[in-house]
């Protein structure tokens, strides 16, 4: 049988220990994540993440992400500059599969992850 699954209280959802952004472009930014839930062939992930304030480069080539942010303030750009967005807490951003850019952190952030993968890279 397949079962469902609820996850309440995001905002203050347990995380891992903080840890250097393996793909920060400024010195001491750290995050932390805590992963709620993995589909069973690993192409679906649904997570909770925490990053202090600096800018990162992100690539989503291999799987889209879906962020829903639950607080903080941030910027995110495509790699080539266009299509900046300003986000904070309520809104959702799309990342397709195939998407490059980078983040720039305002205020420390807390999103909701989903990064899910069509099998295209």
């Amino acid at each position: 049988m397949i079962d469902l699954k609820a996850f309440a209280g995001l905002a203050s959802t347990e995380l891992g220990a903080f840890a250097d952004k393996p793909t920060t472009l400024t010195a001491g930014q750290q995050e932390a994540s805590s992963m709620l839930w993995v589909s069973d062939d690993g192409a679906t992930k649904i997570g909770v993440w925490e990053c202090t304030p600096g800018r990162f480069t992100a690539d989503r080539k291999a799987a889209g992400e879906y962020c829903h942010i639950i607080s903080g303030r941030a910027s995110v750009s495509n790699a080539d500059g266009s299509g900046s967005r300003d986000i904070g807490p309520g809104d959702l951003l799309v990342l397709p599969q195939g998407w490059t850019g980078e983040w720039e952190i305002h205020e420390h952030m807390r999103k909701l992850f989903v990064i899910s993968a069509s099998g295209k890279a």
